[in-house]
Formats: structure tokens, sequence, C-alpha cells
């Protein structure tokens, strides 16, 4: 894939915009364009760029449908109630590029995020959280009845 002058003006504009009103740091959208970890093909792989086998722990939860009607717009979230959550990431095993999503939490908030995903097929949704500089993860399967990758 690669970048035209045009895309990297938007990106960028995009971000100085969300960093002049406050919305995000700087720091969080330096993170943000540097990081190479949503292009990983594998579920292997982007474990590894996340930092490593996150061990299951029933405080992280999953919030997703049983059943998705539509692959191209699935609400999915995660909570998680472990002390000091600093991360969450979001993974949809069978996608082309598993990692879907990460959130930094700020310190004093709600671990709880919520967003809609693209799934081709019928798969787990796998949320992983850094808490205490430890990984940790819940899984869900969900079933699409319309796949929303190009299905």
């Amino acid at each position: 894939m690669t970048t035209t002058r045009r895309d990297a003006i938007k990106t960028t504009g995009a971000f100085a915009t969300l960093v002049s009103l406050g919305i995000i740091t700087q720091a969080q959208a330096n993170a943000a364009v540097s990081h190479d970890s949503f292009a990983v093909k594998s579920l292997e792989d982007a474990l590894k760029a996340i930092g490593g086998q996150a061990a299951s722990n029933d405080q992280v939860s999953v919030v997703s449908p049983d059943i998705a009607e539509n692959g191209a717009v699935v609400p999915v979230g995660a909570t998680s109630k472990l002390p000091n959550t600093t991360e969450m990431y979001l993974i949809v095993e069978k996608n082309p590029t598993p990692l879907s999503c990460a959130f930094t939490i700020p310190a004093g908030t709600d671990a709880d995020v919520q967003t809609r995903l693209k799934m081709g097929q019928s798969t787990n949704v796998i949320a992983v959280v850094r808490a205490d500089g430890k990984l940790f993860s819940a899984s869900k399967e969900t079933k699409v009845t319309l796949g929303g990758c190009g299905g």
C-alpha cells in the first residue's frame, strides 16, 4: 500500500485538528500514526505486535452480538474491571488484518470502549487489555450472516 502526498496531508490535518481541539494529545497522535501493528495478517502476529500472548481473565469481557445480520457494521466493545488498565485492543481473528483497533485509556477513566467493526465471516472477537504492564484477554464468537469484507 502506497501513501500519496494527498493522503499524508489529510491524515496530518485530521490529527492536527484533533490535537488543537484537545480531543487527543500530541503523544497519542504520534503513536497512532507510527503504529504498524494494523498491517499484520495473522492472529499470532497481531498478538506479537501488541506485546505477546495474553492470559485469559474473567475481569475482561467482549461485548458483541451472538449473530450479526450485516458484517459491514458489527457493534463491538470491551470492558475491563482490572485496575490500572492503560490500553485495549480489539482483534477479529479471521479478518484479513485481524488487529482492528487500539485504545489508550487515560488514568482514572472507566475501561469501557465501543465501536463498529467489519467482519468478513463468523469468527472470534478478542479483547486484549494491558493492565499493570501485563496482557489479559477475553473472547466471544460472533456469527455473521452477511459478510462485510467482500462477502
